[in-house]
């Protein structure tokens, strides 16, 4: 397999190669001899590794003192000018990791009450959960049934055969994750799980990092007065290797007075919803069947053969993400008046 990992960039359709982060280690940890030593694999993806990782990695501000503050920044690929804080008080990984940023001046979005947003600064995949779909996903990117939780059966009926996005956040990223669509939360749980990496070495080896980590799930009703009209739609937050907790922290202007998510909450579209702490981490978005048209760019960039992906060349399959930021167009929703016509065409 080619250790080369490629996707793309949606602002100027440039294929990009990806840094992985840690690759090394983490081609390592996930190699077949893993299965030769579980109890060491169970301990390095258990939750004191990860956070003891973390601090090493995020905490110390080592890499800032060697390099200077501002050229770490930019090494880090962090654009300052839509920063909140000034460089001097980014002197630490894990500020750099958790900043804020204007995204009222720099993550602008559609108007439009139909748009479904980008709920990160991430690198997207698209597709369905419907198994005579061309991208089947179960059991390679996660266990759908694990995914929203197997006691769930309610939302496992809803979401049965639906639609799904799936946003791979990089360390360098923005972390915070902001509200896709506006409806009222009817359901919020957390469920406990391991620490894996959300490096695609990790994903291709069938760990399904994605429905094994831990991870907070929110339903959100968007069919409601003020909502999206996009029907029921889960929002789930992974942690991964390094991640420390995720910190919801929901506010209606900038990230002003933040509040917990709880039930009965009405959630307004694009605003800061929670934080990750920090390292890589993953958002899964699930919509129900016939209820969301992805964005055509993301869709078409999914199917490329002309980009070195390892989830392609894993999966045997073309798999290409699109480099994605915050509160952009993710997709439409299709509205009753079509939904009818394509029942009546089947």
């Amino acid at each position: 397999m080619s250790l080369t990992h490629q996707y793309i960039e949606r602002t100027s359709g440039r294929v990009c190669n990806e840094p992985l982060f840690a690759d090394r280690i983490v081609q390592w940890l996930y190699h077949p001899v893993r299965e030769k030593a579980p109890q060491l694999f169970q301990l390095l993806t258990g939750s004191r590794v990860s956070k003891l990782l973390g601090f090493f990695n995020y905490d110390l501000a080592l890499a800032t003192k060697v390099l200077g503050n501002e050229q770490f920044l930019r090494e880090a690929g962090v654009d300052l000018r839509e920063c909140l804080d000034p460089p001097r008080k980014l002197d630490t990984a894990r500020k750099v990791f958790e900043r804020k940023i204007r995204y009222w001046n720099y993550r602008p979005m559609p108007e439009q009450q139909a748009s479904i947003l980008s709920p990160a600064d991430a690198r997207v995949i698209v597709g369905s959960l419907d198994e005579t779909s061309c991208m089947e996903i179960k059991g390679k990117f996660f266990s759908f049934e694990e995914l929203l939780g197997e006691q769930k059966s309610d939302w496992l009926k809803c979401f049965d055969k639906g639609d799904f996005a799936l946003f791979r956040l990089t360390p360098d990223k923005y972390h915070y994750n902001h509200t896709p669509v506006a409806g009222k939360v009817i359901d919020y749980y957390q469920i406990d799980g391991c620490f894996h990496s959300c490096n695609p070495q990790a994903i291709i080896s069938e760990a399904t990092p994605f429905s094994k980590n831990r991870r907070i799930v929110t339903i959100i009703d968007t069919d409601v007065e003020g909502g999206s009209g996009v029907g029921k739609v889960a929002m789930l937050e992974i942690v991964a290797l390094m991640i420390g907790d995720i910190v919801q922290c929901y506010s209606t202007c900038c990230y002003d007075d933040p509040k917990p998510i709880k039930i009965g909450m009405f959630l307004q579209k694009g605003v800061p919803k929670s934080l990750y702490r920090p390292g890589s981490s993953t958002d899964v978005l699930l919509f129900e069947k016939d209820r969301i048209k992805f964005a055509e760019d993301l869709v078409e960039n999914r199917l490329r053969q002309d980009v070195q992906s390892r989830f392609s060349s894993g999966f045997k399959m073309p798999l290409i993400e699109t480099d994605i930021q915050v509160r952009s167009l993710l997709g439409t929703a299709i509205q009753q008046q079509q939904r009818i016509q394509g029942v009546e065409n089947d």
